[in-house]
């Protein structure tokens, strides 16, 4: 029996481990999912679901894992959506000498698939090693291998280690869950795809960092280095003395400088490898602090940046979020630079959070105001779109109460053209001959709830109503082609709301935390293993028949949702952090507790664990798709639609039990 729970471990971990990898692998080779955050997500939580359901069939679907998984890898180092310089912001592969990359139409629908069959392959095999154990036992040992999973994805992204790292882990984990002996076609595909994943790792100029995968070329005879980050350009490191002459917009901020300001003490968010940075210093800024999230970013600037700005003792780097930097600071400054901060990088598969999605909400200006002296001035620039360039400017002029100063530079791709907002505490602080000027409907600003500054209006867009609907679409023809997968739904359907009503939650806890404590891939990490540890101690109290009437049980999860609801994220930002945590940690995880109690309990009960579980992933599909109306409704009311799915799942259960009470 123990063998089992350990072979139910290391597969449970294997395949979270496979979908962390392929998250964060597919999202650095096609530059589509950049914009749909959750959607490797989505088919993953369908490929496991559809193994759970299917996993009393005779065939073993497992065996196929590793060929499926290398074919999928293959199609995206073959076919990767790359943004290509020759063709200018077009999205082209570039791998294969700038041929134009497949339209998202065709790849994403290749890539959902393909996510799909891997996922259901290595569910397969956890799947029947759950009917070999009790349910709760069962339950237990794959939450366990999901943290180990977790944990271990989360240490090789601190280490930075990339593709090579996760081939050995994947190849070492299906040696030793595949029927041995292996066949040689099993160690030939093993093989290989450790062999691929390898060479991708050592591909010269490129390196991985927590959040991207970072190459660069250079330097060139007059000493610039550029850097790509996922397949697009990024950043290039050109000389101080001639970057103002390539980049006229990097100097605009300091022609609004009034005569004689001191600039003693220098904030640059987004410092990247250190051209802000070193421009900052040759106008006599006397302390500059860089923050900047990404440490192999940080790296390749003290390496290769011509001008080392980041050796000179008058600079302090800070690898953090820039919003939580914010609010750890009780520097004043006499300058803040938002540099460049458009990542395109996602925080994780959900949340629909990119790394900066919290810095340029009306908070988060309000934070940069209340940290500048008072004579102390505020700059952003980029290559902005109009609408993004409205909407910051509008957050200024509410902010500061006057409009934002104005430089306009060269258009870039598509609308977009390089842009510079310049702002001062006093109307006067700043010398401005262009003010904004804000037309008689402007673009609302972006709140810490409602952090989305690139969508136009809080409606959903069409791409991603067709897409959510195509995948709903694509799981029902999945459902009834996998046989007695519907009538399974509907039997456990009160464990399907649940599902999708855990994943709301999860959401809801990764954008909290991201706002309370930044962006980064550890507080990520760290509030995926708080939930899954929350469901532990849920499974332990069932376990050990703690029995609480669920009449009870649900009326404290909906007390602690309510609370929940009622504690805004941002009332925490000013209590000291260790106190923050506790009281963030009490309010995300509470109501995680009370509802996987209620759920293992129910679970305890049901005939078919692999049936009910399937049921309760395919609702957390759901749930992702859900996630969706954020956009329009704001993250804190995403905790009102848990509310109401745990509702339906409760009416379920008295409907199918005639009682609320446990038996």
């Amino acid at each position: 029996m123990s063998g089992i729970k350990w072979r139910l471990g290391l597969a449970s971990m294997l395949m979270l481990f496979v979908e962390l990898a392929l998250i964060r692998g597919a999202a650095s080779n096609v530059v589509y999912l950049s914009w749909f955050t959750n959607f490797v997500l989505l088919a993953s939580f369908l490929g496991i679901g559809l193994g759970f359901l299917r996993a009393r069939r005779d065939t073993n679907q497992f065996a196929k894992g590793p060929l499926l998984l290398m074919i999928l890898v293959g199609f995206l180092l073959l076919f990767p959506a790359w943004v290509g310089p020759a063709q200018g912001r077009t999205p082209s592969l570039v791998m294969l000498g700038g041929i134009h990359a497949l339209p998202p139409w065709i790849e994403l629908p290749l890539i959902f698939i393909g996510a799909v069959l891997v996922m259901s392959a290595l569910a397969d095999e956890v799947a029947r090693l759950f009917m070999q154990l009790d349910h709760l036992t069962a339950y237990r040992w794959d939450v366990l291998g999901s943290v180990v999973g977790i944990v271990l994805f989360s240490a090789l992204s601190f280490f930075g280690v990339g593709p090579v790292g996760w081939g050995v882990v994947i190849a070492v984990a299906f040696g030793f869950l595949l029927p041995t002996p292996l066949r040689r076609g099993q160690i030939l595909i093993l093989t290989l795809l450790a062999a691929v994943l390898l060479g991708v790792s050592l591909i010269p100029h490129t390196t991985w960092s927590p959040y991207n995968r970072v190459t660069w070329k250079g330097p060139s005879s007059t000493g610039e280095v550029s850097i790509r980050v996922n397949g697009r350009p990024f950043q290039t490191m050109i000389p101080v003395d001639r970057l103002t002459q390539e980049r006229p917009f990097y100097g605009y901020p300091y022609t609004h400088l009034v005569d004689g300001m001191q600039l003693n003490n220098v904030l640059v968010i987004g410092a990247g490898s250190g051209d802000d940075v070193a421009l900052a210093l040759s106008m006599g800024s006397k302390h500059v602090d860089a923050v900047e999230i990404d440490p192999e970013v940080v790296s390749l600037g003290r390496t290769y940046n011509p001008t080392h700005p980041y050796d000179d003792p008058r600079v302090d780097v800070h690898v953090n979020d820039g919003r939580a930097f914010l609010e750890q600071s009780d520097t004043r400054y006499d300058l803040i630079l938002f540099a460049l901060p458009d990542s395109l990088t996602l925080v994780s598969g959900q949340g629909g959070l990119r790394l900066e999605s919290y810095l340029f909400t009306k908070e988060s200006v309000q934070a940069a105001r209340d940290h500048l002296a008072p004579d102390g001035v505020l700059a952003m620039y980029n290559y902005y779109s109009p609408l993004v360039f409205g909407r910051y400017a509008q957050t200024m002029l509410e902010v500061f109460g006057h409009p934002p100063c104005v430089d306009r530079g060269e258009v870039g791709g598509g609308l977009r053209s390089q842009s510079v907002l310049t702002e001062s505490v006093a109307a006067s602080g700043i010398v401005c001959t262009t003010p904004w000027v804000a037309p008689s409907v402007a673009p609302a600003p972006s709140t810490d709830d409602h952090p989305f500054p690139y969508i136009a209006s809080n409606g959903i867009p069409t791409f991603y109503v067709v897409s959510l609907a195509l995948v709903l679409v694509g799981a029902a023809l999945a459902l009834g082609a996998s046989g007695g997968s519907v009538s399974a739904v509907k039997t456990y359907a009160d464990l399907f709301f649940m599902g999708a009503a855990f994943l709301l939650l999860e959401t809801k806890n990764v954008v909290t935390f991201a706002l309370l404590f930044g962006t980064t891939w550890f507080v990520n990490s760290l509030v995926f293993a708080a939930v899954l540890m929350s469901v532990l101690g849920a499974i332990e109290w069932v376990q050990r028949g703690l029995k609480v009437p669920r009449r009870l049980l649900y009326g404290l999860l909906f007390v602690s949702l309510a609370l929940t609801w009622i504690v805004r994220p941002e009332a925490l930002l000013s209590l000291p952090l260790v106190v923050r945590f506790l009281c963030a940690g009490a309010l995300a995880f509470t109501p995680v507790f009370f509802a996987n109690v209620i759920f293992a309990d129910r679970f305890r009960e049901t005939s078919s664990s692999t049936q009910a579980f399937g049921a309760n992933l395919l609702g957390a599909m759901v749930g992702g798709i859900l996630e969706y109306a954020a956009i329009v409704i704001g993250y804190r009311q995403l905790t009102l639609v848990a509310a109401g799915l745990y509702l339906g799942a409760m009416l379920l259960m008295w409907k199918r039990r005639g009682s609320p009470e446990v038996a």
